[in-house]
């Protein structure tokens, strides 16, 4: 689900059954302790429940001079063991709450992880990570909240229960009282609902905003911006704050029901009771345990906090599905044959916002060529790198690697073949030898580090290091171009057949991109290269080129021969033309890519 525009998104809906069974799992996750919070909470609710009783038997067993009859070892038994049940239920809950919130974390990680960069297309990274730890904070309280909000209405019962066996009257009085409640509650419950919803929907607007603005620092202080963006990020905070003066009036209103109505029902209870002692029908103790009944049965401060901590539980829960609904890649469990790593592009179409960026797009490279993707900014440059390695799929047509479409071929086979460099590498890892093997350095691996940091002109920046490949890679300072190089190396060291750069050397000086792509000529000429190219010089070095233009492939050949043509270098100039001649029209037939 995405946030819609304008009034639109205004409108929250309230969480539905995909969201309550979102908390029904990560109850389930909690295991025992979701059990002992079960048990220790009905022990509570039943020591509350008979402690009236015996503290009333206890009162007429005084009154009657029998203090031996055990009614009072009896009463401070109830109390050890109410004591013991919500000492019990804290531990319990705390634990359940942790075990559901660290599910959810983990379950909403796995899977944007599943999503791949098109997650960042739906949702705002700020707001996923307001839904990763807020939202999953409450929706995992869940259990208490569900468990404790469940048995809420136990006292209720068993006061109707109880004062109807001391005298029918008082149970009687008591109901008439009960619609009224019940009506304050519901109403209650159902305003804190859409509160809370909209509550959680506008934090994670600001957390957005304030990602965004971390990310442009620099060009924030550069253009001295920035009292214009704390203004940007924190416009919702007056929304913010109505919303949490609705919860106050929320809390208010049912809290001033209660302190009216309450009232009236103990003392009519008490009345009735009072007229039962006169005549005989109450003792004294039935009396006090009457007026505790009443109290206790009419409790709806405690119903009203454990209501609206339930409808935070499920507000919380409906973000997640939210995340969660968003269809995962599926992968099969094909393996590739033996081959050189022929990649095929089969009649693909894609659309992006509207716009038909790719309209029956064939492609074939054959194994071991290195193909370089050029063509103006839009035409689809980064999406054909992506399709090549299936970060994404087409909407029609197929993708193929050594005849075996990706689709079916398992997680493993796939990333396996096809490695990856991209113009903003993230560095993962605590060291720097990690962020390029993505995993821990061994001894076996050594050489082939070596020989990947070598290809990408990292090396000598890492031998500078204090410990080298050892080096803890937060305390490394680094230049946007020994990222990339750094991100290079990762890609060198990947041992698959097919090898994507997505614009992975733009950072890159002259002296330094030369040495790159003479690697990428040589090392690596055994492998398929397909390398998103934004330079002529670049392009100049691969087998071919492939240039995209109006939803297709315009021309395909040699740099050099393309090169005699306007359009062609129009591409490599930052202010050229406008490509108006189109007697060169985008290729109907396969292109064949040879090496």
């Amino acid at each position: 689900m995405t946030d819609s525009p304008a009034a639109a998104d205004r409108i929250v809906q309230t969480p539905g059954r995909a969201a309550d069974s979102i908390l029904l799992r990560a109850v389930r996750q909690a295991g025992g302790w979701a059990l002992l919070l079960v048990l220790a909470a009905v022990g509570s609710v039943l020591a509350q429940v008979l402690l009236p009783a015996v503290v009333g038997g206890a009162v007429d067993s005084a009154m009657s001079g029998r203090t031996d009859d055990g009614r009072i070892t009896a009463c401070a038994a109830v109390i050890a063991v109410f004591v013991l049940c919500e000492v019990l239920a804290d531990l319990a809950a705390g634990r359940s709450s942790a075990v559901g919130t660290a599910w959810l974390r983990r379950a909403q990680l796995a899977h944007l992880l599943t999503l791949g960069g098109r997650v960042t297309a739906r949702f705002n990274p700020g707001d996923l990570t307001a839904r990763l730890i807020g939202s999953a904070v409450d929706a995992g309280a869940a259990a208490e909240a569900a468990v404790w909000a469940a048995l809420s209405i136990l006292p209720t019962l068993t006061s109707v229960v109880a004062l109807w066996l001391i005298d029918p009257w008082l149970a009687l009085t008591f109901l008439v009282g009960m619609p009224a409640l019940v009506l304050f509650l519901r109403s209650y419950a159902q305003d804190m609902s859409v509160l809370i919803a909209r509550y959680q929907k506008v934090q994670g607007a600001i957390a957005a905003g304030f990602v965004e603005a971390l990310g442009g620092m620099r060009t924030i202080a550069a253009a001295g911006t920035m009292d214009r963006e704390v203004e940007r990020v924190l416009r919702p905070l007056p929304e913010l704050s109505g919303l949490g003066h609705g919860f106050w009036r929320a809390q208010t209103k049912v809290a001033g029901q209660s302190a009216l109505l309450v009232p009236l029902l103990e003392v009519a209870v008490l009345s009735v009771a009072g007229f039962g002692l006169a005549a005989n029908r109450v003792t004294l103790g039935e009396m006090l345990a009457a007026s505790r009944y009443a109290a206790l049965g009419a409790g709806v401060g405690m119903t009203a906090m454990l209501l609206g901590r339930l409808a935070r539980a499920r507000a919380g829960a409906g973000r997640i599905q939210e995340v969660l609904a968003e269809p995962a890649m599926a992968y099969g469990t094909g393996v590739l044959p033996p081959g050189p790593g022929r990649l095929e592009l089969r009649a693909v179409t894609m659309r992006v916002d509207g716009q038909v960026l790719f309209q029956g797009l064939d492609l074939t490279v054959p194994g071991g060529a290195s193909l370089a993707i050029v063509g103006r900014s839009g035409t689809g440059k980064s999406l054909l790198a992506a399709l090549a390695g299936r970060l994404t799929d087409p909407q029609a047509g197929a993708v193929l690697l050594d005849g075996v479409p990706l689709p079916e071929l398992s997680r493993e086979e796939l990333r396996g073949a096809i490695g990856y460099a991209f113009e903003r590498p993230a560095l993962l890892g605590g060291t720097v030898g990690e962020a390029i093997a993505l995993d821990d350095v061994t001894e076996t691996d050594r050489p082939r580090l070596s020989r990947a940091a070598e290809a990408a002109c990292i090396d000598a920046f890492v031998d500078r290091l204090p410990e080298g490949y050892r080096t803890d890679l937060r305390g490394v300072p680094m230049s946007g171009g020994e990222i990339q190089r750094i991100g290079l190396a990762r890609a060198f060291m990947h041992q698959g057949r097919v090898l994507v750069l997505d614009d992975a050397t733009s950072s890159l000086d002259t002296v330094t991109e030369f040495r790159v792509s003479t690697a990428l000529t040589t090392e690596l000429a055994g492998r398929t290269r397909l390398i998103v190219a934004h330079r002529a010089s670049t392009a100049a070095r691969c087998d071919l080129v492939a240039w995209l233009d109006g939803g297709g492939i315009r021309r395909i050949g040699p740099h050099s021969e393309l090169w005699g043509l306007p359009e062609y270098r129009a591409v490599f100039q930052p202010d050229g033309p406008a490509d108006e001649d189109r007697s060169d029209g985008a290729s109907s037939k396969p292109a064949e890519v040879g090496a």
